[in-house]
């Protein structure tokens, strides 16, 4: 009998044992909800089209010759720096200084005939008037003279072509430049038949350089006259050029199914370290504001839990900002908001955005104007201010707490030592 007593007391005694260790310390999981914020800061933003494009020069001129021959003597070359009217080359005018010669032989013989005919004219004309001559007499002196005076036009107009070919065999610049090319060397044949060969390429002006550059027709409608460009070329990777563009041009260019627009863009060239031909890698900039307030574009998705973003109002065209945000419902307006002094968009009706604000605790809704977004980052042109904390995303940390039950120690148990 004391021995079964003594049994059940231990079985008791193990009981309260395990019943203090559970509650002694008792751990248990608790969600809790935080955000990811970032502050509202200031900088610099910009819309981008990014293109390739080929150098050259502003204004370029090929130089040619009208007449066919062999080149006798070249006065230029690559790089040589011209003027206007300064010669170039020269071909060999043996044949045309021949060609010229029977000309001004024809043209004597036309002469000498005319003044033939015309006193045979002169003379048979009284005659016929007393009819002394035959009519027919008559009619073939009237011919060979008007036959005389018109060969007399031909041979001139003869002579003189005979004397432009002359000139051509000598070919001067017809601008200030730069030799760019020069196609061909001394004791060359050149032939002038439909086309005019090409003898030298000469540029204007290379301290003043255009790109042309090809731009897809899906970012053709941003790009607009006066924006500014930035380009590098692989000679020079480290050095950024500047331009301007100064024409949009209207004629498609298709290669295989792709549609793009040629954009020419005016850039200075002052240490001509750019040179026609070179590929340039370029950046339009199509909008940019400096010193702007900016927000992650990710701000403008966040809607906190249990807040369906079909909640929030649809704006209606024609409202005002101002009316837009007081209709919004109480789930995105809850009154704690002022509309005041937030003004629509000069360039028409824009919606208002939401983006949510972290105020100590508390998360509340704040209507903004947006302006430039690069994907990135987005101007806010009314709504907040420099140093405003807006929340990006929703985080749920899992936090754990420990409960301990000192109530329920057991007398018995031993206690641990306390930290000095």
């Amino acid at each position: 009998m004391k021995k079964r007593i003594i049994l059940i007391g231990l079985a008791i005694l193990v009981v309260i044992l395990v019943i203090l260790i559970v509650a002694r310390k008792k751990k248990t999981t608790q969600p809790t909800q935080s955000y990811e914020t970032e502050i509202v800061k200031r900088g610099d933003i910009q819309n981008t089209v990014t293109a390739t494009g080929t150098l050259s020069a502003i204004i370029t001129v090929n130089v040619g010759t009208q007449v066919s021959g062999v080149i006798k003597r070249l006065h230029a070359d690559f790089n040589s720096r011209v003027k206007k009217g300064q010669l170039l080359a020269e071909m060999d005018k043996t044949p045309l200084l021949a060609t010229l010669s029977e000309t001004e032989a024809a043209l004597e013989n036309a002469r000498a005939q005319l003044l033939f005919q015309e006193a045979n004219y002169n003379r048979i004309k009284p005659l016929y008037d007393k009819n002394l001559v035959a009519q027919t007499d008559y009619d073939q002196a009237l011919y060979n003279y008007n036959m005389a005076k018109a060969n007399l036009k031909s041979a001139e107009s003869q002579y003189e072509r005979a004397k432009i070919n002359l000139s051509y065999a000598t070919i001067y610049s017809p601008i200030d430049g730069v030799v760019l090319n020069r196609a061909v060397s001394e004791g060359q044949t050149v032939a002038a038949g439909f086309n005019t060969p090409t003898l030298f390429t000469i540029a204007n002006d290379l301290t003043q350089m255009q790109v042309e550059a090809n731009v897809d027709e899906a970012d053709i409608g941003q790009v607009k006259n006066g924006d500014r460009v930035t380009f590098t070329v692989d000679a020079f990777p480290d050095l950024q050029f500047s331009g301007k563009v100064t024409e949009v041009r209207l004629q498609p260019v298709t290669t295989n199914n792709v549609v793009t627009y040629t954009v020419v863009i005016k850039a200075p060239n002052p240490d001509l370290k750019l040179m026609p031909g070179m590929t340039a890698s370029i950046t339009i900039i199509t909008k940019e504001a400096h010193n702007a307030l900016l927000i992650p574009a990710k701000a403008l998705q966040f809607t906190p839990s249990g807040i369906s973003e079909n909640r929030v109002a649809s704006p209606k065209a024609g409202e005002s900002f101002d009316t837009q945000v007081m209709r919004m419902p109480a789930a995105v307006n809850p009154g704690i908001l002022s509309p005041a002094g937030i003004k629509a968009d000069s360039s028409g009706f824009q919606p208002p955005k939401i983006v949510w604000v972290k105020k100590g605790k508390e998360i509340k809704p704040q209507p903004v104007q947006i302006g430039i977004d690069d994907d990135i980052h987005v101007e806010i042109r009314d709504g907040l201010k420099e140093g405003d904390t807006v929340i990006v995303a929703e985080t749920h940390v899992q936090k754990k707490t420990s409960v301990t039950n000192n109530q329920t120690r057991s007398p018995f148990m031993p206690t641990p030592p306390r930290r000095r």
